[in-house]
């Protein structure tokens, strides 16, 4: 008796969803590809015409820059995946400095009394941003845009007639005062280099963002609902409930810079933050993140923010004149957008 061998099957090919992805493809589908090849150029480039840029100080300066920048470039990044803008964020980093040193002066209340209230308004002021945005289904462009007049108006008006000038008193000498800035505002020296603790906050809200995008249901959420909110909706995804969440998110972090920025220098001008927002949103779009919404990374938005870092130092660090900044930066935001355009053009026809 002779062993038959089963009938070959040529007609069925293996399913490619199945099939192992290549390491270059995976990478070429990355959406902080485009920022990391940038950021490569930009820091080459500093190193080699600004003799100061390599030392450990002005790394740590750097560093510092994009930290401050990165601490709201992410949460920004994660609400530009999830379909909106906020252009009240720079504004209300500078809200939740002034809520916090004029609360705890005017109440002679420990500093952590202030902290805290202003920890609840920026959530309020988040939660406020989403509500209205998913009951009116305006523009987020317009909601934010109103909501960046209102708070301006609020921090020049209210610190005038509560302070009688433009800017806080100290609180410098207020119980509270001392662990609160080593919480927010402390460094340390390493190497030669100062690093400051928003470094620390930055990277932790950076792996933080990361992990919820790709490892949480949430996280599936945000680009549902940035890739088409009515298919998402369709699907049960509560699409009022993210994009809330995803405005106090902002919220949250913006409270974070507000007290870096109170503990750090104790004093707060009312009219600062004004602008910042574009930063923000720079940076975000750098890192790979898409004006659509539903494509982009916390770690392309992380690497925006360093790119942001290296060229305002560099260009201090090479003796140019600063005012060729803002050019050089509008320089990357095309080239950035270019690249992350190509890159996912390469990934599609790869795919």
């Amino acid at each position: 008796m002779t062993a038959t061998a089963p009938p070959a099957d040529h007609g069925t090919a293996p399913d490619e969803r199945l099939l192992p992805a290549s390491p270059l493809k995976k990478l070429l589908t990355r959406p902080e590809l485009g920022s990391v090849v940038g950021a490569a150029a930009v820091f080459l480039f500093f190193a080699f015409v600004a003799d100061g840029f390599l030392r450990a100080a002005s790394l740590g300066t750097v560093l510092y820059a994009a930290s401050t920048i990165g601490i709201m470039a992410v949460p920004v990044a994660l609400l530009m995946i999830g379909g909106e803008f906020d252009l009240s964020a720079g504004v209300l980093v500078t809200t939740s400095a002034l809520v916090s040193s004029m609360f705890s002066y005017q109440m002679t209340a420990n500093a952590w009394v202030g902290v805290t209230v202003s920890l609840l308004v920026t959530l309020a002021v988040g939660f406020f941003n989403g509500f209205v945005l998913t009951r009116t289904r305006l523009p987020s462009f317009i909601i934010t845009l109103g909501t960046f007049l209102m708070l301006t108006g609020l921090n020049l008006g209210l610190t005038k007639l509560i302070s009688g000038t433009v800017s806080t008193r100290t609180i410098a000498d207020m119980e509270g005062f001392a662990s609160a800035r080593a919480l927010f505002a402390s460094e340390a020296t390493l190497g030669g280099a100062t690093l400051k603790v928003t470094i620390l906050w930055w990277l932790g809200l950076v792996a933080v963002a990361t992990w919820i995008l790709l490892r949480t249901r949430f996280g599936n959420w945000v680009f549902a609902v940035g890739g088409n909110a009515e298919a998402a909706r369709a699907v049960g995804v509560p699409v009022r409930r993210t994009k809330t969440l995803l405005y106090m998110g902002v919220g949250f972090c913006a409270w974070v810079s507000g007290q870096h920025l109170l503990f750090s220098f104790d004093v707060v001008q009312s009219g600062e933050g004004v602008g910042n927002e574009l930063t923000y949103i720079i940076a975000a779009v750098i890192g790979g993140c898409l004006i659509t919404g539903g494509y982009g990374s916390a770690v392309g938005a992380a690497v925006g923010a360093v790119i942001f870092g290296m060229t305002s130092k560099g260009i201090v660090y090479a003796e140019w004149n600063p005012d060729w900044f803002k050019f050089f930066l509008g320089a990357m935001l095309l080239l950035a957008t270019l690249l992350n355009a190509w890159v996912r053009k390469r990934a599609e026809a790869t795919s």
